[in-house]
């Protein structure tokens, strides 16, 4: 009996030890095992197209050829065609492909059947025609990026020529006469008159220059008087001001021109060109080619759109409030739907340079009265719109100091 429970005792333990060896082995197996990265190997893309198996073959659009001639080139038949002008219906209009500009033709490695075309409508847009068995008409936007740039030169004629000399895009000339309109008369540039200018350019491809995005901050020397711009967000709007935080912007125009000159200044006693007698001069003419732009000044509302033989011309009246009005005169035509009664905004193209009625030449007259009476244009004084507020002046300093330093980084 005593054997029999020893012998008992021993085979309880071995369940117990066989048990616990047991369970810790089925503990061991459900323990996560570490997972194995998976290897991906990079697809090669063209517009997200992989085109691994694919060959493309670039080339330049000729006059007169359209959809169907070029995908005839490459065998795509008829049905193919006729498909890809029904969905491209709402994706792009067939009739506008421009002669010059490229577009691509993606061939199968294996059968040689075309299996894509693409068609740049700019550097960064592009409408792709899926030749495939899903047959397809889709734009595709290339990714744009930022990068900083920074430009700076002397002018020695014009701001147009020296950004042009000094190999910067001529886009730069438009943005900061845009900026300086108030502040700059752009006619009246003087040699040794300069600019330093930091700003955002867009790149496609990480190369490619597309267009400038923002300027960040501008500095131009005029008559030795330096103009700063900086920008800054005011009522969930981004202004110019000047280092003081006074608004760039102001309630008129400097000029209602872009680019011209001056042909001819305010005077009271003016040999005039046609009848050769002496006679006030009551505005500023600016000689530009027929049908360049004319701007209104400042808001306003149209108060006289009419023809005077053997004077005026075609012009426009504008009255702005009750102590400024503007005329506009010699001009080709009249912006299309403008009316007397139109309401007009600064900036706003109201009419085209011309040489209509009395003149000798394309040009512009520019007059305006205050109060009535005739003033010169080159001196009057505009007032300026709202500067940043008090509540905002700390942060307004932080960016202005930061723009500051980076214009300190540009040599002329």
């Amino acid at each position: 009996m005593r054997n029999f429970n020893i012998l008992l005792l021993l085979c309880s333990i071995s369940i117990i030890v066989f048990s616990s060896c047991n369970q810790s082995s089925k503990q061991e197996t459900i323990e996560p095992i570490e997972e194995i990265a998976e290897i991906v190997i990079p697809k090669n893309l063209y517009l997200d197209i992989e085109i691994d198996s694919l060959s493309r073959e670039v080339y330049s659009l000729k006059k007169g050829e359209n959809l169907g001639s070029i995908l005839r080139k490459f065998d795509v038949n008829a049905d193919i065609i006729e498909k890809l002008r029904f969905k491209s219906k709402d994706v792009f209009d067939i009739t506008k492909l421009k002669a010059g500009n490229q577009y691509s033709i993606l061939t199968d490695l294996n059968s040689g059947f075309a299996k894509y075309m693409v068609y740049e409508k700019s550097k960064r847009d592009h409408v792709i025609f899926n030749l495939g068995d899903s047959i397809n008409v889709y734009n595709y936007e290339k990714e744009i990026s930022l990068k900083p740039a920074y430009a700076g030169a002397e002018i020695k004629s014009s701001l147009w020529n020296a950004i042009n000399q000094n190999g910067y895009r001529l886009e730069l000339s438009d943005r900061l006469s845009e900026i300086y309109a108030w502040q700059i008369d752009f006619f009246g540039i003087a040699k040794g008159d300069n600019f330093k200018v930091y700003y955002d350019q867009t790149y496609i491809d990480d190369s490619v220059k597309v267009e400038i995005a923002e300027i960040k901050g501008a500095i131009f020397r005029h008559h030795g008087k330096d103009y700063y711009a900086i920008p800054f967000v005011q009522d969930s709007i981004v202004e110019y001001f000047d280092e003081n935080g006074e608004n760039l912007r102001k309630a008129f125009l400097k000029a209602p021109l872009k680019y011209s000159r001056i042909s001819s200044t305010f005077s009271n006693a003016r040999r005039h060109p046609i009848l050769k007698i002496v006679r006030p001069h009551h505005g500023v003419d600016y000689a530009a080619p027929t049908g360049t732009p004319v701007r209104t000044i400042g808001d306003g509302v149209v108060t006289k759109k009419a023809y005077q033989a053997g004077g005026a011309g075609y012009y426009v009246k504008v009255k702005h409030n009750s102590s400024y009005e503007t005329t506009y005169m010699h001009l080709s035509k009249f912006a299309s739907g403008l009316k007397e009664g139109s309401r007009v905004s600064q900036g706003e193209v109201i009419g085209y340079v011309g040489n209509s009625g009395g003149s000798t030449g394309p040009h512009l007259d520019f007059r305006v009265h205050f109060q009535g009476k005739p003033i010169n244009p080159l001196k009057m004084e505009s007032p300026k719109a709202e500067p940043v507020s008090p509540a905002l002046r700390d942060s307004f300093n932080v960016v202005k100091d930061r723009i500051i330093e980076e214009l300190k980084k540009i040599e002329i």
